[in-house]
This record gives structure tokens, sequence and C-alpha cells, in this order.
């Protein structure tokens, strides 16, 4: 069995966080410049057994998709593209930010650590890959 791997995707960068190989747990990962990302995933695609993959879906709250779907899914068309044998599905990444800030200050971090939007972008993408195994789960 291979391990799911999430991203929360941005502009400028994405957040990667990975199950383990029984997919019992998830965990932040890594952050990379988004226009390397497909690259990224590739290298860590021949050292790894990746089964799917799952992609940020931001959303309104009044459930249509927001605007950085606009440079999310020419993303997700250059991943099909280059990975066609990859599964792919999107999950609600509402409030992932949030939710990071908050796992953030109740962990304990210092004001300067979670300015740092890298260590929010591992940390959301991870949020991403929790939700979405629950959601899984029987």
């Amino acid at each position: 069995m291979g391990r799911i791997l999430a991203i929360d995707y941005g502009r400028r960068r994405s957040g990667i966080a990975v199950t383990d190989p029984l997919r019992i747990s998830a965990g932040p990962l890594d952050t990379i410049p988004s226009h390397t990302l497909l690259d990224w995933l590739q290298a860590y695609f021949t050292k790894e057994q990746v089964d799917l993959v799952v992609i940020g879906h931001p959303k309104q709250l009044n459930n249509q998709d927001s605007e950085s779907m606009n440079y999310i899914r020419p993303f997700m068309n250059a991943f099909a593209n280059r990975f066609p044998q990859m599964q792919m599905v999107q999950y609600d990444e509402r409030f992932t930010s949030v939710l990071a800030h908050r796992a953030m200050i109740d962990g304990g971090m210092k004001k300067k650590q979670r300015q740092d939007k890298a260590v929010v972008d591992r940390i959301a993408a991870c949020i991403i890959l929790e939700d979405y195994l629950s959601s899984i789960q029987f």
C-alpha cells in the first residue's frame, strides 16, 4: 500500500504532507516553491510509493470555488499530463490556514516561528490530509 500525499497549493509556495506507508498517520513534509513542485513530485515519486494525491480545494463560504482555483486548475492539468497514472482528488480546504495558526499557538510555537508562512503551509497541508483520512475512515 502506498502513501497518500497532500498539497496545499499556493501561488508562491506549496505545503506538502504525507501519510506513513500504512496510512495511519499524517505529517507535514516540506514546503516547495510552486514553480518547482512538479519536478519535486517527480523526484519524490521515484523514492516513495504514492497511490493518491489530495489537493486542497479552496471554496468560499457559499460553497463556490474561490478565486484561487484560477491558478490551481492549471497546476492540476499539468499534474495530470505529467503523472497520468496517479490518482488525484480535491478536498475542501476551507479554514485550514486558520486551523494551522491555531495548532501552532496550541502547540506553544513562538510568535516568530508562527510568522513563517512555509511552516503554516506545511501544517495546512497536514490538516487537509488528516481531514481527508477522517472522511474515508469507516
